[in-house]
């Protein structure tokens, strides 16, 4: 008996030798076990990192009993994170894991971390434990990348909305003009018509002209024409007679008042003027007459049904057809509106003068914020500005006062396209990349697009993105091609030199090996304190 418990013993005692050695001498063997990582630098991808690791068992290595757990990390400046450990076992254990064989296996995982600020400068490893029965034994780490490239966080995330653009003019064309009635199917002026008020009016503004600075005479008309109540020939005739007396007429009316000789013009029957003189009436079935008219191409049958109508509605005969037997004097006017210093000025001294259009302009030209939102509240206020209104939102925004902006934007037109993409731009800043996305998709302008660039940027899409951002400002479309490996394509899209354009050339010298390129372009872009600190960890320049 006691001779049998010896044995016994001894049993155990060399079991638990064998399991001793067996993990012992994985750890020692551990550097004949093959991990290779893709990418070999690992790459910040919508937010995650996802390398995947292949790791290569050689033949009589995975002892049969044993329990491999091994856990990814990555290391970085300020701590490390790990994911929850993977576990593989050999042959001879009846448990959930991965098998691998002791003739040796090839296995091949994706990983996955949550990108954390720092980073930028890590490596990643497996940690490995082998276990026997009880007997564990820690197997050395391995390294199987290093650093980590962050490029896309460059993308410039604000979102894009645009301005409403003011209808301002440097130069603005302008007419004065007075006009002569004759009487039904005569061309002679009559007297009291060269006395009549609009005569008087038309003198006066060639006056004005003369003597405002700002005003340009550029040419005079004469415009002859006949009531459409006759036949065609017969007006034709008509409008012409009418042409030549009112330019022998041309010569009292501007006698004493400069202006250049007239250029004659006779129109024949005036169809223009009856449409607009019918449509501004008070004649009850005006909306009739001009839908029975223009019913009718054949000029014939429209005098026709014209004669027949102006014997039924008295209006036509006595208001409207003797409106149109005239003749115009036009003054055709260049005014030379306020130039940038004097708008300068004036939104100092006296900005209750400026027009709509000139406070949309005027509010280009300031670079303080708080003044520019000051002028929109003006064109607000004066001209109920619904651009004004829309533009305020923008300044808003560009203070990166997104409530206040949201705010200024729900007094817009909330079926404004613009309006749309302004309140994508606030779900963009504040993280709702989803909800953003959703409303850049329900709209199709050029601002939208871009902003939908930049959400595909954010979230990996880098082939998506380089669509949506065709057409976009240079940074993020040279961006979103420096993602996609285009770099002659990003090099050709940027045009500034700004630090943040000069960081993305030097990006591209050093992805196609020109280091010295890369490193004039880097000075440059260390022109930003921000950038000059990013590049000191960036893995774009560690070859330079």
């Amino acid at each position: 008996m006691k001779k049998a418990l010896y044995s016994f013993a001894a049993v155990l005692v060399g079991l638990a030798a064998v399991s001793c050695s067996s993990v012992e001498k994985m750890a020692k063997q551990a550097e004949n076990v093959i991990v290779k990582c893709n990418p070999e630098v690992l790459e910040l991808i919508g937010g995650t990192i996802e390398p995947t690791v292949t790791v290569t068992y050689p033949k009589g290595y995975f002892q049969p009993k044993a329990i491999l757990k091994v856990t990814p990390v990555i290391v970085y400046e300020g701590g490390e994170e790990a994911m929850e450990p993977l576990y593989y076992q050999g042959e001879g254990v009846k448990d959930n894991n991965k098998t691998v064989a002791k003739d040796g296996a090839t296995i091949t995982e994706k990983l996955c971390f949550n990108y954390k600020p720092g980073m930028e400068k890590s490596y990643l490893e497996l940690r490995g434990i082998a276990t026997i029965k009880k007997k564990s034994a820690n197997l050395p780490s391995k390294k199987v990348a290093d650093g980590l490239n962050t490029t896309c966080l460059l993308v410039k995330k604000d979102g894009t909305v645009s301005y409403k653009a003011d209808n301002y003019q440097a130069f603005i064309s302008q007419t004065a003009e007075g006009q002569i009635l004759y009487t039904i199917n005569s061309a002679d002026v009559r007297g009291k018509e060269l006395k009549s008020q609009s005569i008087k009016d038309f003198q006066n503004a060639l006056d004005e002209i003369n003597a405002n600075e700002r005003k340009t005479l550029k040419g005079t008309e004469v415009v002859a024409y006949a009531s459409p109540d006759g036949g065609q020939d017969l007006n034709s005739k008509l409008s012409d007679k009418r042409a030549a007396s009112a330019q022998k007429a041309w010569g009292k009316v501007v006698k004493g008042h400069e202006a250049s000789d007239p250029e004659v013009k006779s129109i024949g029957q005036d169809w223009e003027g009856f449409q607009e003189l019918v449509s501004k009436s008070d004649i009850e079935d005006k909306d009739l007459i001009l839908r029975v008219l223009s019913m009718y191409s054949d000029p014939a049958v429209r005098e026709s049904e014209i004669k027949n109508m102006s014997e039924v509605y008295s209006e036509l005969k006595g208001g409207v057809l003797p409106e149109l037997r005239r003749a115009r004097f036009i003054a055709n006017v260049e005014f030379k509106n306020y130039t940038t210093e004097e708008l300068k000025a004036l939104i100092e001294d006296n900005i209750d003068i400026l027009d709509e259009e000139a406070l949309l302009h005027s509010a280009t030209l300031v670079k303080d914020a708080a003044k520019k939102i000051e002028i929109y509240e003006k064109a607000i206020s004066k001209f109920n500005s619904a651009r004004a209104q829309f533009n305020k939102g923008v300044a808003l925004l560009e203070q990166d006062k997104v409530d206040a902006a949201a705010n200024a934007f729900a007094k817009c037109d909330a079926a404004d396209p613009d309006v749309k993409n302004a309140k994508g731009v606030i779900a963009l800043r504040k993280g709702d990349l989803n909800g953003a996305a959703a409303i850049f998709k329900s709209i199709s302008t050029c601002d939208a697009k871009a902003n939908l660039g930049v959400i595909n940027i954010l979230q990996g899409d880098y082939a998506q993105a380089e669509k949506n951002l065709e057409n976009a400002c240079c940074f993020n479309k040279a961006l979103s091609l420096i993602l996609n490996n285009k770099l002659d394509k990003a090099e050709a899209a940027i045009k500034c030199q700004c630090p943040e354009s000069n960081y993305l050339r030097a990006i591209i010298a050093a992805r196609k090996g020109n280091a010295d390129q890369a490193k004039a372009c880097l000075e440059k872009a260390k022109a930003c304190p921000e950038l000059a600190k990013r590049a000191e960890k960036d893995i774009e320049f560690a070859a330079i």
